[in-house]
Parts: C-alpha cells; sequence; structure tokens
C-alpha cells in the first residue's frame, strides 16, 4: 500500500545516518515531506538531495533547545504544517556503572532523554500551532524494557524515553489535543552504533556474529525493520495507538 502518510509533514531527528535516514526515506516513499535534521549538517544536506524535492535538511543539536525553537519554526515556515516528529537521534557508551564516568552519564543522557524531552515539547508545540492531529514517535531500545550490565547509561536514558513517551501520550489526551506518542523498541539494527559495540570484541563481523546469537530470530535486523514501525505510527493506521511500546526485537523481551 502507497501514500499512507500522504500529505503529511515530517521531522526526523538523527537522520544523517542508521535508523534514522531509513526512516526519513520510508516517510517519503509512503508521500510525507520530511525535514531531515543532524547535527552532522553535511550529512544532513546528502540524505535529503537523494531523497528530491519532498525533503530538506536542517542542522539540529538536539540537545540545544534555541535549535529546536528555530528548526521547528522554520520547518512550519516551509512546510506549512508539522504532522510527525520522530525523535531518533541518540548515542550509546558501554560501561558498567563501576567504569563510567558522571560525564559520560551526563553526556548520553543529554542526546538520548534530554534531546527527546525538548522534541516532544517543541513538537508539541508545533503540532498545535498548525492545528495538526500529530504523532510523536520515540525510539528507544530494548535496552529501555531489560537491563544490560554493560550498558548502564544507555539503559537508563532509554528507559527514562519509555515512560516519558507515556507521560507525554497522557498529557495531550487529556488536553484534548489530538496529538499520540508511542515509543518504538529496537534490538540491535545494522547501524554505525552496533558497528561500535560490535567492534569492542576485537572483530565487528566476529561481534555481531555474537549479538545475533542473542537474538531468538537468529540474525540482527535491518534499519527498514524499524523505518516500517515508524511509518505505521505516523499514519491514520495506528490512530488508537498511544501511550505504547512498539517492540521490535526478533523475541529479544519474550525470554
Amino acid at each position: 500500500m502507497a501514500g499512507r502518510v500522504e500529505g503529511k509533514v515530517a521531522l526526523v531527528t538523527g537522520a544523517a545516518s542508521g535508523l534514522g535516514k531509513a526512516a526519513a526515506a520510508m516517510l517519503v516513499r509512503e508521500g510525507a515531506r520530511v525535514a531531515v535534521t543532524d547535527r552532522n549538517e553535511p550529512g544532513a544536506k546528502d540524505v535529503a538531495a537523494a531523497l528530491g524535492g519532498a525533503a530538506r535538511s536542517w542542522k539540529l543539536d538536539v540537545t540545544q533547545e534555541p535549535e529546536w525553537q528555530r528548526v521547528v519554526d522554520e520547518v512550519l515556515a516551509t512546510f506549512g504544517r508539522l504532522d510527525v516528529v520522530v525523535n531518533n537521534a541518540g548515542v550509546g557508551i558501554a560501561k558498567d556503572v563501576e567504569s563510567l564516568s558522571l560525564e559520560e552519564w551526563r553526556f548520553v543522557h543529554s542526546v538520548n532523554l534530554d534531546g527527546v524531552f525538548l522534541g516532544c515539547k517543541h513538537a508539541i508545540r508545533g503540532m498545535r500551532q498548525c492545528g495538526a492531529k500529530g504523532s510523536i514517535i520515540n525510539i528507544s531500545s530494548v535496552a529501555g524494557l531489560v537491563g544490560g550490565d554493560n550498558l548502564a547509561a544507555y539503559c537508563s536514558s532509554k528507559g527514562g524515553v519509555r515512560l516519558l513517551t507515556k507521560s507525554v501520550a497522557l498529557h495531550c489526551a487529556r488536553k484534548g489535543y489530538g496529538i499520540r506518542c508511542n515509543s518504538v523498541h529496537p534490538t540491535f539494527i545494522e547501524t554505525p552504533m552496533v558497528d561500535g559495540l560490535a567492534s569492542l570484541a576485537g572483530d565487528v563481523a566476529a561481534g555481531k556474529a555474537k549479538l545475533a546469537r542473542m537474538i531468538p530470530l537468529g540474525h540482527i535486523g535491518e534499519p527498514d525493520d524499524i523505518a516500517y514501525a515508524v511509518v505505521y505510527l505516523a499514519s491514520d493506521e495506528s490512530k488508537m495507538m498511544t501511550g505504547s511500546e512498539l517492540v521490535v526485537d526478533g523475541g529479544t523481551t519474550a525470554m
């Protein structure tokens, strides 16, 4: 089925690579116009150029509220509306609670949790300004559902995203805004972040094979596996979903 998000305008963070890039591409393919945002400005420009006239790029550091204010205002001025915000930008540091520094802890939370908070806050502002019955999609992780001994900050931040999502969903519902908010929880996906995690084994291929063995389906996911979930939540097909988790993990959390 084509045109599932026809006429909608979406803003995707961390869209220069990985899950964000795949989500932006699939949203365009399904009829949306997309604001491709990333702190990597050249990367965002390249992605937008490859997507053609339906996409524009913006530099956005999700930890900086003035940048959120500027980008949302410019997206509204450029496209005339804002229907979907995908809070995808994220970082990870593979360290346990004893080896992690306070500076590293704060850095991970500033991107993964503060960035999502700011994204939700300014998504609501932008959607209300144009009268959109919008959808906010927060990319969490299976690490936001279950713990990992060497992912102290990552698990904490992604667990925070899960519950922040529920708070935002209930707030918008009780205010009668018509804005939905849901979270997506991927397992290991073929992205630069997972490449970095796999490299800790000393050999990326061996590291990925080890990660794949942790997934009941037996393989690492592809970025499009998450992009399909994003399109569903962005579309009116999911109009009865808010405050929910969409888990795309190959059975990882079923164990």
